[in-house]
């Protein structure tokens, strides 16, 4: 069973209109193009005409929609036209076929059609000088690369700049699509180190402010609420300067996104110094063994203020040790407290967003991270400890 031919576009059905108006109008005058009695013409008379313009008129119905079959029925309408009398509308009508079929046909015949095309041209015109001996013969071949070679051409040219088009089309749509997908990892990333350091710089503020409030609210000596309401100020203050340097970060338009205040090494004695100030016992070993990058000291520094945060919250009562070292192309951050939970629960609430947080920032500088409970005969007995190596050199900093 033949497959049914597909649907005429409508540009295709006004051309096909048109073609067999005009040509129509042609015989109806009487206008042809070659005169009666040629020894060319078999088929003498007006009449015979109609026919391959008819045929040519269907082809340019399927121009588009069948380029290859309306290609060889043209051929075959033309050959016709050649031993009538002849339509000038089934000359022109052919042309636009040839074009069609190279511009809407498949990349074969695309490539085919202009070879056959100019072949065919060439061979017209030796043939006909060869039969005639006269330079008036190789009109024959002009004619011939007038009607199949330059419309053909003129399709393959066509169909090049339109597919050129298309792949520039498609490159810009995957380009903007990379652009795009670029601009949402970055914002998302964005966010991350914003949440990263939102948290790192205010919990520990927060936390040491919830637990000494609850101490003054549950004990009722005058110094112990006093104390605990110094302790509450200082964290106030400096809990709010941290957080102005996190607005001037996000108000920064310059590209420097990490400013010059931004914590280092040197601040992890005040950082000490102020866990103790909130009622941890902390030991600090620190020997970095030279200078660092800004990321690892900043990354180092915010490892230790999380882990002092956590301690502060979670851990038992007992010793707190921070210890920093420098161990070949790394440097080594070991926190350990005493593991076992307080009587009555942890004294400040935790989200879990500050492990979250220390397993980021040591994965973006390609380092090592653990943190967990391990028996440790030297801390004296099972501990909470938090261990980190930050990688020193150039391949870690970047």
């Amino acid at each position: 069973m033949a497959l049914p031919l597909p649907r005429p576009h409508r540009l295709d059905a006004y051309i096909a209109a048109g073609g067999l108006l005009g040509g129509f109008l042609l015989w109806a005058a009487g206008l042809s193009t070659r005169p009666a009695g040629e020894p060319i013409v078999l088929w003498d008379g007006r009449r015979p005409v109609l026919v391959p313009l008819a045929v040519m008129a269907l082809c340019e119905l399927l121009r588009r929609a069948a380029p290859r079959t309306a290609l060889l029925a043209g051929v075959a309408a033309l050959t016709a036209d050649t031993v009538t009398q002849g339509s000038l509308a089934t000359l022109v009508m052919f042309t636009d076929v040839v074009y069609a079929a190279v511009l809407y046909g498949t990349s074969a015949s695309a490539r085919r059609i202009p070879w056959v095309s100019g072949l065919f041209t060439v061979v017209a015109s030796l043939a006909s000088f060869a039969a005639w001996r006269t330079p008036e013969a190789l009109l024959i071949g002009v004619a011939v690369g007038i009607v199949a070679f330059a419309p053909a051409s003129t399709g393959l040219i066509v169909r090049n700049h339109r597919d050129a088009a298309e792949a520039a089309r498609l490159r810009a749509e995957q380009t903007a699509l990379r652009a795009e997908t670029d601009r949402a990892q970055a914002v998302a990333a964005e966010r991350a180190r914003m949440a990263r350091e939102l948290h790192d710089m205010v919990a520990n503020h927060l936390s040491a402010i919830a637990i000494h409030s609850t101490a003054a609210l549950s004990l009722d000596d005058p110094a112990t609420t006093r104390q605990a309401l110094t302790v509450i100020r200082e964290n106030s203050v400096e809990g709010l300067a941290e957080m102005r340097r996190l607005i001037g970060i996000l108000r920064d338009d310059s590209g420097d996104l990490e400013p010059a205040v931004a914590p280092a090494l040197d601040g992890l004695g005040a950082l000490v110094e102020g866990a103790r100030a909130n009622g941890l016992d902390v030991a600090l070993d620190a020997s970095p063994g030279g200078a660092l990058s800004a990321p690892v000291e900043l990354a180092a520094y915010r490892l230790v203020q999380e882990s002092l945060t956590n301690a502060l919250k979670h851990a038992a009562p007992g010793r707190v040790t921070v210890v920093l070292a420098r161990r070949a192309d790394a440097l080594e951050v070991r926190v350990s407290s005493p593991y076992g939970g307080r009587d009555g629960g942890p004294r400040a609430p935790g989200s879990g967003a500050g492990l979250i947080g220390m397993r980021e920032r040591v994965a973006l500088l390609g380092g090592t991270f653990e943190a967990g409970p391990v028996d440790s005969p030297e801390d004296g007995g099972k501990v909470w400890r938090v261990y980190a190596t930050l990688p020193t050199g150039e391949g870690g900093t970047g």
